[in-house]
């Protein structure tokens, strides 16, 4: 998501309908993942701060893609994601999982 953001700002980014999409479909992804990885392992998911929240996420992109809010979507890739990543990475880190 970072790679298809780099060089945006939130203006650049609202107008760039293959980014916006893009994105979101990776937010999808990551959902979806996260939420089967609470069912698999609770206490390994429960180490992903947020982690209700990003279900949440996702779920309001898949069934509330009509109402779905650019800038919100922006914000989250500038502001939450950095940390995602970096405690996703340290998981995996911890479980001898190349990233």
């Amino acid at each position: 998501m970072q790679t298809f953001t780099a060089g945006m700002d939130s203006s650049a980014y609202a107008g760039n309908a293959m980014a916006q999409a893009a994105v979101e479909r990776k937010f999808e992804i990551i959902g979806e993942a996260l939420a089967q990885l609470a069912k698999a392992d609770a206490p390994l998911a429960a180490r992903i701060s947020g982690l209700p929240k990003i279900v949440a996420f996702r779920n309001q992109l898949i069934h509330g893609y009509a109402s779905v809010d650019i800038s919100t979507v922006w914000t989250v890739v500038q502001t939450s994601l950095p940390l995602l990543l970096a405690q996703a990475s340290a998981l995996l880190e911890e479980l001898g999982t190349s990233n």
